[in-house]
């Protein structure tokens, strides 16, 4: 599996309930080598016009980058249209749909559903579905640029581990500063310049 990371990216939907009463479905895609996050859209009502959008805006991104991509996982859920793997294999990207009651098949993708419903949407009142869209936003930067991993020898995703401080003077007088996201749900550590 790990020799093939780089071809696969893993999808799925999955729900939060706004203040207003209002059911919010949450798309997202992830790079199973690099575990970078691609939150694709928020809508109350995913429909085939909207999920097929939100995959030909992921073929172009995914083409931007250079992603090599050449499967996708996915469940069976029926707001995925058969559009949706139409314009994947156009791209080169092969459709890999899960067992029935098998979520291991799409345990990296599963994963992050956990962590951003404990560290996001556990933690945070959503108001309506551009807070909701606001905070995703947040949480994707965060985890894309801030969050350690331990699959990545706690690098992030779009970040680097940084060189280790081995000079004993700067260890002594290390200046860490932390800047809080979303009203101080979100931490982001730094040395201080």
């Amino acid at each position: 599996m790990r020799s093939q990371a780089d071809a696969i990216l893993a999808a799925d939907f999955f729900e939060t309930v706004t203040l207003n009463g209002q059911r919010q479905y949450i798309l997202a895609v992830i790079e199973h080598a690099t575990r970078r996050i691609r939150v694709l859209g928020t809508t109350s009502h995913p429909s085939a016009n909207w999920v097929t959008q939100a995959i030909r805006s992921l073929v172009m991104d995914l083409d931007d980058a250079g992603c090599r991509a050449r499967h996708l996982i996915r469940d069976r859920d029926g707001k995925f249209p058969a559009l949706m793997d139409e314009i994947l294999a156009e791209a080169g990207i092969k459709t890999v749909i899960t067992g029935i009651r098998i979520p291991r098949m799409n345990s990296i993708m599963e994963r992050w559903v956990q962590s951003c419903r404990h560290e996001l949407l556990d933690r945070c009142l959503v108001w309506n579905e551009h807070h909701l869209r606001h905070a995703l936003r947040e949480y994707e930067r965060f985890y894309n640029q801030h969050r350690a991993h331990q699959s990545l020898s706690q690098a992030a995703p779009l970040r680097t581990v940084p060189d280790p401080i081995t000079d004993y003077g700067q260890i002594i007088d290390l200046n860490i500063r932390r800047r809080d996201r979303l009203g101080g749900i979100l931490h982001e550590y730094s040395h201080a310049a």
